[in-house]
């Protein structure tokens, strides 16, 4: 198996997030302004508008001896399409008796390999694609012509061993679109752009350590790398750098029956409000993209547990029914049979306080909420008695009247020192 099969699922959504979103028509605003995540721009559009950049870096750390290192770059290539009819004339729309295809730009999946043994530092790999020009026939009705633009880049891998006991080195891979003469308005120079470009490492014989959760020797190395554009979390024995931060070992839901091109999906929602489409509307999302036309398919014919699959799904239920652990913490109340809040009492002059006993409150001026002035005599009842870890009490109370009810039910009290409670008798 390719090493980087293992997250190639995370990497598509990472490719595709923001691609086409609901309602999934090419004619809405939402989709006219598209591609936001992980874009590397031609440099010269880079000079004009300083917040479009051109080169992304990744440093992360290995752990480990290093006999070979892989780097994997992803990236879309976008190729407008144009809508002809049957003389090849250019039109704003052309229907079929199932969709409705107009003006739009699509996006191939381009990858760049390097390999490289630990002697031969630095590495740089360039590429370049072509552009180019592809007709297709639309049955009788007219054709769509795709049109792409010629890109270059490079891909640069170094590796610094680090100073020290530790047997770890520093790897930096910087990426970079290098395409001359590119467009000055943005629709243009997308078209020459690396979109939703992300970075998988891979490596024989060592580790890669987590810049989210470093060991702690390895704190200051991961404090010193600089990651721009992208940031690396690792993905079983890969690194995957991204434009989007993750956590550690991110996947799929396993709920998920495809891609959205949403962010953080919610696929319910989603897929709920896409069969509300009318069918003129499905025309003219099947016309879209050949990927929004797989999810209407997909979302029109999936069987109904499937459907119930994405709702209320709960996480956390199997940590909840699991018994405790062996070694309890010994700061939970639950836990400690030397304490019982409920129960225990604290003594306030000659009277024993504990749950049910009457007290008049004096707050203290240590107090730093100046509405606790408003609390001076008036009257509660002690729900429980509390010690914290430092060993100091707390008293919790609930107050006379409606207000007293409200926190009683929803379990939420004032509390005080014992000092600032005089019992009632």
């Amino acid at each position: 198996m390719n090493r980087y099969d293992a997250v190639q699922e995370i990497a598509d959504a990472l490719l595709f997030e923001g691609y086409v979103l609901y309602p999934y028509r090419a004619s809405d605003g939402k989709n006219q302004v598209r591609w936001q995540f992980g874009v590397l721009m031609p440099p010269d559009y880079s000079l004009l508008d300083p917040s479009e950049r051109s080169w992304s870096q990744t440093e992360c750390l290995l752990d480990g001896d290093r006999a070979l290192i892989r780097v994997r770059l992803r990236f879309l290539q976008a190729q407008s399409r144009e809508v002809l009819d049957a003389d090849q004339g250019l039109v704003t729309s052309l229907e079929t008796e199932d969709a409705i295809y107009r003006p739009w730009d699509e996006a191939v999946v381009r990858t760049v390999d390097l390999a490289t043994n630990v002697y031969r530092f630095p590495r740089e790999v360039s590429f370049t694609l072509p552009g180019g020009t592809d007709v297709e026939a639309v049955g009788t009705a007219g054709f769509l012509r795709r049109t792409r633009l010629p890109i270059s880049g490079t891909v640069t891998l170094t590796v610094a061993t680090l100073p020290g006991p530790y047997n770890v080195a520093r790897i930096r891979v910087r990426v970079e679109n290098t395409t001359p003469d590119g467009s000055s308005e943005r629709v243009g120079a997308l078209r020459q752009a690396l979109i939703a470009h992300h970075v998988m490492v891979a490596s024989d014989g060592s580790q890669f350590i987590s810049q989210l959760d470093p060991p702690e020797w390895a704190r200051g190395f991961a404090g010193e790398c600089e990651n721009i554009g992208l940031y690396p979390v690792l993905a079983g024995d890969l690194l995957l750098s991204s434009p989007i931060i993750l956590y550690d070992h991110p996947t799929i839901a396993p709920e998920s029956q495809g891609d959205l091109f949403d962010a953080t999906e919610i696929d319910e929602i989603l897929s709920l409000r896409t069969m509300t489409l009318t069918e003129e509307e499905k025309r003219e999302v099947r016309g879209t993209d050949p990927r929004a036309a797989e999810l209407l398919d997909r979302i029109d014919t999936m069987p109904p547990e499937f459907l119930d699959r994405l709702h209320g799904t709960i996480r956390y239920l199997r940590k909840v029914t699991e018994p405790p652990p062996a070694d309890k913490p010994w700061w939970d109340p639950g836990n400690d049979s030397t304490v019982s809040p409920e129960t225990d009492t604290v003594q306030i002059g000659d009277v024993a306080v504990g749950n049910g006993t009457r007290v008049r409150l004096r707050p203290g001026i240590r107090r730093a909420d100046a509405q606790d002035m408003f609390l001076t005599g008036r009257f509660g009842t002690v729900v429980a008695v509390l010690s914290d870890v430092d060993g100091e009490t707390h008293v919790a109370v609930a107050l006379d009247g409606e207000e007293g009810e409200v926190q009683r039910s929803h379990g939420r009290y004032l509390y005080f020192s014992p000092d600032e409670l005089e019992p009632v008798k």
